[in-house]
């Protein structure tokens, strides 16, 4: 089913709850979207490869295809639509599951409608200006001692070694290298690669900081790079890089 609306943006609402798919693509329509549905995890599959959307919003626990599923094959399809977890399973490990295939960003059912809004223009808007940017070529390659981070994709390079980041996982990183050796308050970070921020999402910073650490450090309790700054935010750090606050651009 499709509803046609006054904005060219295209979304997509995968759940198997009807209330909540109907409740779903009728608030967004009225948001002036046009929006499609799928009930079970193959069509959300299936209408995910055969059609452009611009933002795909995902339910986890459906018929015969889960949600982290799809978006792990949508990610394994090289489609890069973001990706809106809507899901009653809201514990620690399953926001990071969500986070290992993909998704980027992640709200707990029950909902406020006013919220999945928000937070569905927060992520247009980024995937917006990461177009923009790549497109102009506006976003440089940057390097700062053993870490290169490769906007085109999505790639960073640890000591030489190559590193596929998910969307928001890049975001990050990149907004650290921007304040390479500084101490990043959570608030910059959040307002940098969301656009808002609330207690919410500084746990979900958290989850992701987890996986990126996981991808470039050796030893995740013993950070060389990415260091927790205690009251502040973050701080990356990386090794060998001595002469300057300032990430090289190359």
């Amino acid at each position: 089913m499709s509803v046609a609306c006054k904005v060219n943006k295209r979304l997509l609402i995968a759940d198997d709850d009807v209330q909540i798919r109907e409740l779903l693509e009728f608030d967004i329509a009225q948001s002036g979207y046009i929006v499609d549905t799928a009930s079970d995890g193959e069509e959300a599959l299936k209408k995910a490869l055969e059609n452009i959307y611009d933002l795909i919003l995902l339910d986890v626990m459906m018929p015969k295809m889960n949600g982290y599923d799809v978006c792990k094959n949508i990610r394994l399809a090289r489609v890069s639509t973001p990706v809106l977890m809507l899901t009653a399973k809201g514990t620690i490990g399953d926001k990071t599951a969500g986070f290992d295939c993909g998704v980027d960003d992640y709200l707990v059912k029950p909902f406020d409608i006013q919220e999945v809004l928000l937070r569905i223009r927060a992520l247009l808007r980024r995937n917006s200006a990461n177009n923009g940017s790549l497109a102009s070529g506006s976003k440089e390659i940057l390097q700062a001692g053993n870490i290169q981070i490769l906007p085109d994709s999505l790639e960073a390079l640890v000591s030489e070694k190559k590193v596929k980041l998910t969307p928001t996982e890049f975001e990050i990183l990149y907004c650290l290298m921007q304040h390479i050796n500084k101490p990043t308050p959570l608030s910059t970070i959040l307002s940098e690669v969301w656009g808002y921020g609330s207690d919410e999402d500084v746990r979900m910073l958290r989850v992701h900081v987890g996986g990126l650490r996981q991808k470039i450090e050796t030893d995740t309790k013993n950070p060389s790079y990415l260091h927790t700054v205690v009251g502040i935010g973050y701080k990356l750090t990386p090794f060998g890089f001595l002469t300057s606050n300032s990430p090289e651009v190359v």
